[in-house]
């Protein structure tokens, strides 16, 4: 336990000294609160959708952790062409102690920035429903993040260049997050957009966060939370079984 809450404090150290990359996580949330939340807010509501913002928020918070959960794998890469990762794979230390440890810093750190961007969309015009339902919503932020930190460690573990995983990851987190009801409802689709948004796996943690915050749900808290917590171990197995196969 002691390594893999060494491997975790690590995580958390080395995200918080990097204030430009904080700084930075943000700007894209803020800004799609902001532009698509007034923009599209008047044709929202008078399309009988309500208020937009409180429609939104919910899919920007969890796009927040997304974008942070699955690009934490890049430091994988990063430490396996400075030779860090070797120094940490020689230790006598079992390698899913450290793949476990890696990840729930990694997930740690995309739940804080979701916090942070829930705390932006409440300065904007966001309000929580019912309070009472705010441990739920941090339940799925934190299997959003374990998911996705999980999906970008598991990549990271096969590749070698940054390039190839930036190219891969957009390939794969822009559509995820565009089709998973962030910013549209799931109602009415045609049936082909319909599927697609139904095997995503970000859908049921958007559902869930916002059925938590404002009680506009979906799929229903049940197969949210039974989905996400499936996915989340697999994803967790795979990559630890592909972690361990790196070779120093």
């Amino acid at each position: 336990m002691s390594t893999i809450y060494i491997l975790w404090l690590r995580q958390i150290k080395r995200y918080s000294r990097s204030r430009a990359r904080i700084i930075g996580s943000l700007g894209q949330p803020l800004l799609f609160l902001v532009a698509l939340g007034f923009g599209f807010g008047p044709i929202y509501a008078k399309a009988g959708g309500g208020d937009y913002i409180q429609f939104l928020a919910p899919g920007i918070i969890a796009m927040s952790i997304l974008f942070t959960a699955v690009f934490s794998g890049i430091e994988i890469i990063w430490d396996k062409q400075f030779g860090f990762l070797k120094e940490t794979l020689v230790a006598p230390v079992k390698r899913i102690k450290i793949m476990i440890g890696r990840t729930l810093g990694g997930a740690t750190v995309a739940l804080m920035q979701g916090v942070v961007v829930l705390i932006l969309a409440s300065l904007v015009g966001f309000r929580i429903e019912n309070y009472y339902y705010l441990p739920i919503a941090l339940v799925f932020m934190f299997l959003i993040a374990l998911f996705f930190t999980g999906l970008g460690t598991a990549i990271a573990s096969l590749l070698e260049d940054m390039q190839g995983f930036q190219l891969i990851m957009n390939f794969l987190v822009m559509p995820i997050f565009f089709l998973s009801g962030a910013l549209f409802p799931l109602e009415n689709l045609p049936r082909a957009i319909n599927i697609v948004a139904s095997l995503d796996p970000l859908s049921y943690g958007v559902d869930g966060l916002r059925g938590a915050f404002t009680g506009q749900m979906h799929f229903g808290f049940s197969l949210d939370l039974l989905v996400l917590s499936v996915i989340t171990f697999l994803i967790l197995f795979l990559g630890s079984y592909l972690f361990s196969r790196i070779e120093v």
